[in-house]
């Protein structure tokens, strides 16, 4: 925010020195044309023919022709190249003698006072303004006035030092203040960071704590007196015991899951990829669901590198989104693994093509949110999806919905396969056969 607001002023400040400078260069230029100018007009107008004869006699007396710094006059008969007459202070001062024809000629073309750049015979930079003497019906001199350009030049270089060295200042100032205003106005909200922080990480000891109890409770009441899990004698017992033991490590995941995400999406930790089996972590995800029966699962052996808990979740949503959205209950779900992308197929009455970007979207309930918006079925949070999407871009991949061959709604996750594919590929019905 500092390196912001110091470029901004810095920018802004350029730009007005910049508009200075030019403003102040064609002030200067226009005020030394209007003085040379003024003072070739006027001593134009002090000099006289008298029958062909030129009179300089009040340039000795003129208080204009003794503050020139140069002047000269230059005389011509008709078709005859001008001579150079009254020279002050010196013939060095005036250009070259093919730049004194050219003023020459311009005064003839003009017809009136020219103004022209050259530099004097002896050195120096002049600004020079020739105004022609009539002599009847035609220009028989010119009276020549050159303004030295170096004094005028000195200043315009100390302006532009000035600007410079004003705008530097000017910068430091702004990026000092910026500095400061950007702090104060920060740290608020990094006071709220940390505060969210310390709620997350007590927040997953507050839940984990539990859940290990509930666990040891439910491992000590299915080992029944013998001790031995699983060994209650009770029919059922058993059963029930293994169920709740999955349960309580789904759920362990799940907070585990919310709360890496939680800090991903505040900022306050980086997703660390890894190379994992992907469909090693489909099945193994889909055998815990609830209503795994209805899911058959094929896939071949595949590594990506991401974060394990985070894609868990989106296939664990885009399934279960499948189960509610897709038909009655029961209706089967397909989920096939490939090289960098996971589809979920359901055989529902699927979504309008206009549809497919809004369910990706956060807050869309209901029936929005899966094939269910034809058969109204399911209401829900209007996160499911939307937490596939986000998770898809953490890993650089995307997520999107298509229509199935033969009828039914397509759900894609495609993950870049940075890393290398495993050799051999298998096919599993139902989610019980996870690879080795």
């Amino acid at each position: 925010m500092t390196l912001l607001f110091a470029s901004t002023t810095a920018a802004c400040l350029v730009v007005l020195a910049v508009v200075a400078v030019r403003i102040d260069a064609a002030s200067r230029r226009s005020g030394l044309d209007h003085e040379a100018g003024s003072r070739a007009v006027g001593l134009s107008r002090a000099v006289w023919f008298d029958t062909g004869v030129l009179h300089l006699e009040p340039l000795r007396e003129d208080e204009l022709a003794q503050g020139a710094q140069v002047l000269a006059v230059l005389q011509a008969a008709p078709g005859k190249t001008p001579e150079v007459r009254n020279v002050v202070p010196g013939r060095s001062s005036l250009p070259e003698r093919d730049r004194l024809d050219e003023v020459w000629r311009s005064v003839l073309d003009e017809q009136g006072t020219v103004l022209v750049s050259a530099p004097a015979a002896g050195g120096g930079r002049l600004r020079w303004a020739a105004a022609p003497v009539w002599d009847g019906d035609r220009i028989g001199a010119a009276v020549l006035v050159g303004t030295e350009l170096a004094r005028s030049e000195r200043d315009h270089d100390l302006l532009v030092r000035w600007l410079a060295l004003g705008c530097t200042a000017l910068v430091c100032c702004a990026a000092a203040v910026g500095h400061l205003l950007s702090g104060r106005a920060m740290r608020p909200a990094l006071r709220a960071l940390e505060q969210q922080e310390q709620f997350l990480a007590e927040a997953a000891h507050e839940l984990r704590t539990p859940l290990a109890t509930l666990r040891l409770v439910v491992e000590r009441g299915g080992s029944g007196a013998s001790g031995v899990p699983g060994a209650s004698g009770v029919p059922g017992v058993s059963g029930a015991s293994d169920e709740a033991l999955r349960l309580v490590d789904r759920l362990s995941r799940l907070v585990t899951g919310l709360l890496a995400r939680a800090r991903l999406e505040s900022g306050a930790q980086r997703a660390e990829l890894v190379p994992l089996r992907l469909d090693q972590l489909v099945e193994t995800t889909v055998e815990e669901l609830p209503d795994h029966e209805s899911v058959r699962v094929t896939s071949e052996p595949v590594v990506v590198l991401g974060d394990p808990d985070l894609l868990a979740q989106a296939v664990r949503n885009l399934v279960e989104n499948a189960q509610r959205h897709g038909g009655p209950a029961g209706s089967p779900v397909e989920v096939t693994v490939a090289p960098g992308l996971v589809t979920v197929r359901d055989h529902g009455a699927g979504v309008p093509r206009e549809d497919w970007e809004r369910v990706f979207a956060r807050g869309v309930t209901g029936a929005a949110t899966g094939t269910g918006a034809a058969s109204g079925t399911g209401a829900g949070t209007g996160a499911g999806l939307a937490i596939v999407r986000w998770v898809a871009g953490l890993h650089h991949g995307t997520a999107r919905l298509a229509d199935a061959p033969g009828g039914g709604l397509l759900a894609e996750l495609r993950l870049p396969t940075d890393v290398p594919r495993a050799s051999s590929s298998s096919s599993h019905e139902g989610p019980g056969t996870v690879g080795a």
